[in-house]
């Protein structure tokens, strides 16, 4: 009986080794290239509301109309953004009066120059805008300035 055969040849087939698959699985990819997707849209989002709103934190502020000339923005001035419902926001932070004194005289300390800008929302009472000025001239600022969106 000869075993010459295909089915002879058993012995030949455990030398190549098991089989390779020459498939590529992409799903794990695609999965990876989705989640990045995502974390991107979502930080070019906050970059962009960081660098549209108030204060330079993120806090949207609805400014006023106004055909005033615009100002260049120094690296040494302090925006001041007061929301709609009055609530003061300096760098990101929920702030009171006091603590906006204590800042405020730091900021003298640190660059005596420097020229706070009132980001103040156009529902905000004027009394409140009012009360940002005579903090910041209680403890010496001599420039500042309300920001005012361009009319179109």
């Amino acid at each position: 009986m000869s075993m010459s055969g295909p089915r002879g040849s058993h012995h030949q087939d455990d030398e190549e080794g098991p089989a390779v698959f020459a498939d590529i699985n992409i799903t794990p990819l695609t999965d990876i290239f989705l989640v990045l997707l995502i974390i991107f849209m979502v930080t070019s989002t906050a970059l962009v509301e960081s660098g549209q709103g108030g204060a330079g934190a993120g806090v949207r502020v609805d400014l006023p109309k106004g055909q005033a000339r615009e100002i260049k923005q120094m690296a040494r001035d302090f925006p001041v953004a007061i929301l709609a419902d009055g609530t003061t926001v300096v760098e990101g932070k929920t702030i009171d009066m006091g603590a906006l004194k204590e800042r405020l005289q730091k900021l003298l300390k640190e660059s005596p120059d420097a020229q706070v800008i009132i980001q103040a929302d156009t529902g905000v009472h004027h009394g409140k805008v009012v009360e940002v000025m005579e903090v910041a001239k209680s403890v010496g600022v001599e420039r500042l300035a309300i920001a005012t969106e361009a009319a179109p």
